[in-house]
């Protein structure tokens, strides 16, 4: 592989047992593992295996509702993220681990101590999603009648992630002493408080987890409106986000990294990864079969249910072989707002039906889907990593394990022939992996009282 090449970042990105709506029905994936956790570390190793930069896992606070026949047709239990990621620690050594975390729902300070303990336990592997959530299902189990408005769930977050960073920084690198002839742990002067009391919050520190390895574990965000971008350019470090069209994530991309200069930051501090849905064949007539058959496995409610909530419209009352009805505008929508409009775009653009759309969404969830033999696969996300939309990309296998395989397998060999893809791991951190610098600790030049 050539010097000092730019090189594609991947995610896997794991949805068990698969990210297609039906996966759990393909004859090859293994639903009844889908709370084993010695599949998972198989799919781990795996992908680890594969040399991704790392493992990525979604999450959400709720069961997808709908009619009681759609809730029965989709898969409704998953891990808890964070407590799975701890556990793969434990049987990987290079993979990134990042894992999503609500701001909306959680405290500041309990996020950063769980972040610096798996950063820990994982010798600098950690990474935190950082989401809003989306859905009023959510709220509800949260003690709450209704979710926060976009607006607000942003601005909270924003000023939860600077919480977070001030608790890691909170311990500068060398604070631990352990000093047993002289009785000394810890140096104090070098542990402080951060005295944060602001709009949404009241944290006065310091965190009782000393700095990460990484010193801050990789912050991710999968936002990509206004708000989202704004934070993004601010905050991340990685942006998971979802386009279509080369034109559309050729200026989504161009857009986050011009917002960065505001922010003191240079663009190759942001990775943005888009999410990928690949439909593998060796040959073009196995991937169009292959393709087909996820379609057919997709059971009419289900699918009608996932496009409703993506949309935050119920669909159930209209013509499945219809048009969408007339949506709301995107300001009154309280859920996703940048995937209600790639959706609503997208059905404008191609003329297509409910069910239509929920069979070009069933997998990819308004990411990319990709389908082709090996070689057209890498075409294709070579084509966005060379032309301004993406430095790396987030992969959605379709079923699992085999969809990851197929990639593990068949794709990355290629993209290593063609130099866009490591052949072995380069270092032993996330931040290695990704090319992301370590951050200074700015805490302690700024606080000067010490505990």
């Amino acid at each position: 592989m050539m010097a000092n090449k730019r090189e594609m970042k991947l995610g896997a990105f794991f949805m068990i047992p698969g990210h297609h709506v039906a996966a759990w029905r393909h004859p090859d994936a293994e639903a009844h593992n889908v709370m084993n956790f010695d599949f998972i570390k198989r799919l781990a190793q795996t992908a680890e295996r594969g040399k991704f930069d790392m493992i990525f896992l979604a999450d959400t606070y709720a069961v997808r509702t709908g009619n009681h026949k759609a809730f029965e047709q989709t898969v409704n239990t998953l891990f808890e993220p964070f407590t799975l990621l701890s556990a793969l620690s434990s049987v990987t050594e290079r993979i990134g681990l990042a894992a999503t975390v609500s701001t909306t729902f959680n405290e500041p300070f309990n996020v950063a101590r769980r972040f610096a303990s798996l950063d820990h336990l994982s010798k600098g592997r950690a990474a935190w999603n950082v989401v809003t959530s989306n859905t009023e299902a959510e709220a509800h189990n949260f003690s709450l009648e209704q979710h926060l408005p976009h607006e607000q769930r942003y601005d909270r977050a924003e000023e939860f992630v600077d919480i977070v960073k001030k608790l890691w920084d909170s311990w500068e690198d060398d604070a631990l002493v352990i000093n047993k002839e002289s009785a000394q742990f810890v140096d104090g002067s070098k542990i402080q408080a951060i005295h944060h009391k602001g709009k949404w919050f009241s944290v006065e520190g310091p965190l009782n987890v000393s700095r990460p390895v990484q010193g801050h574990p990789v912050v991710i965000q999968a936002g990509s409106s206004e708000a989202g971008k704004e934070l993004a350019a601010r905050t991340a470090e990685v942006i998971f986000t979802a386009w279509q069209t080369l034109e559309e994530a050729q200026a989504f991309y161009a857009d986050v990294k011009g917002r960065m200069k505001k922010y003191g930051r240079s663009p190759d501090e942001l990775k943005i990864m888009p999410g990928v849905f690949p439909v593998i064949g060796r040959t073009e007539e196995e991937a169009d079969k292959n393709k087909k058959l996820l379609e057919e496995l997709i059971p009419e409610e289900a699918g009608v249910a996932l496009l409703s909530g993506m949309l935050s419209v119920d669909l159930s009352g209209y013509p499945v072989d219809g048009p969408l009805p007339d949506l709301p505008h995107l300001e009154q929508i309280n859920g996703g707002k940048s995937r209600f409009k790639l959706l609503k775009d997208l059905a404008e653009r191609e003329g297509l039906t409910i069910r239509k759309l929920y069979q070009r969404i069933a997998g990819a969830r308004g990411h990319r889907e990709i389908k082709g033999t090996p070689e057209q696969i890498a075409d294709q996300l070579q084509e966005w990593f060379e032309n301004g939309a993406a430095d790396g990309f987030n992969i959605m296998p379709p079923y699992l394990p085999g969809g990851l395989e197929d990639f593990v397998d068949l794709v990355i060999p290629e993209l290593q022939k063609r130099g866009l893809f490591r052949t072995e791991y380069e270092g032993n951190t996330l931040r290695e992996h990704l090319g992301l610098k370590r951050p200074e600790n700015t805490l302690i030049a700024k606080i000067g009282e010490t505990l």
